[in-house]
């Protein structure tokens, strides 16, 4: 039986992985802040659910610690992660050390925990949610680009280090998935002289007429298994008819071209 760490479980896709992983007869080994908030996710065949504030470098290396003196684990999913929306120049130094903490550097800081672990038993496979904003970018989420971003680049990089060792370093880029992402894990900022635009981009995103191309937390979590077990050197994949449309209008475009079409499309 195949072993899976789930970071950021509690909603959304994170949720939907555990149910899937779990149906799969794999065991899981699912972490969030608030465990108690989710017990009957812990009722699910194979299910292990601990608590984990990834913004927490103690904590990290406790919970992995503790995980891999109960059992050797195959596979590490990055999933913790929330959107930072707004103008930059609003943004908090809270707000942002927060956002790239959880995004990136705790994706970081859980992956280097688990290096020695996989490279030992000569196999693993680190998967990380980024988004196709770690691959294109769209008006008002700059510092979630920075992290999404960041968190693409290092995970190119880090695959050609561990492939020598048999690990396998992936990302899963999905476009927008129909969950609370957009309320439960957003944090926004504000700036009077940005209102206009922010409203229009807003209206825009949101825009019911625009679900039919959004993937759902299971389709997503199905294209996360997928990811793990394909055996393939593939990198990144990219997940839903939205993100592979907003790719291929970047490849075609170019980077100027994609930014002046986007901001046709955000702001008319």
């Amino acid at each position: 039986m195949s072993t899976i760490f789930i970071t950021g479980t509690s909603t959304g896709l994170g949720r939907a992985a555990v149910e899937l992983f779990s149906a799969r007869g794999w065991r899981v080994i699912a972490t969030m802040r608030a465990p108690e908030k989710q017990t009957e996710l812990g009722d699910l065949p194979g299910v292990t659910l601990k608590r984990l504030d990834v913004t927490d470098r103690d904590a990290i290396v406790r919970v992995v610690a503790e995980t891999l003196a109960e059992e050797p684990v195959d596979v590490l999913f990055n999933n913790a992660g929330y959107g930072l929306a707004g103008p930059f120049e609003a943004a908090t130094d809270e707000q942002i050390v927060q956002n790239i903490t959880t995004n990136l550097i705790g994706v970081m800081r859980v992956t280097k925990e688990f290096i020695p672990h996989f490279r030992e038993r000569g196999a693993g496979v680190i998967l990380t949610t980024t988004s196709i904003g770690g691959k294109v970018t769209m008006p008002f989420n700059s510092v979630y680009h920075a992290a999404k971003f960041g968190a693409e680049g290092w995970s190119e990089g880090l695959a050609y280090e561990l492939a020598p060792f048999g690990i396998r370093v992936k990302t899963l880029a999905p476009g927008g998935i129909r969950t609370d992402f957009g309320g439960r894990s957003l944090d926004q900022t504000a700036h009077p002289d940005y209102l206009e635009a922010l409203i229009r981009a807003t209206s825009r995103f949101r825009d019911p007429s625009r679900d039919s191309t959004r993937s759902s937390a299971e389709q997503v979590a199905q294209a996360a298994f997928d990811a793990v077990t394909d055996g393939t050197e593939q990198i990144t994949y990219v997940v839903g008819q939205d993100a592979q449309e907003y790719m291929g209008m970047r490849e075609q475009l170019g980077q100027s071209g994609f930014v002046s079409a986007s901001t046709r499309l955000f702001f008319g």
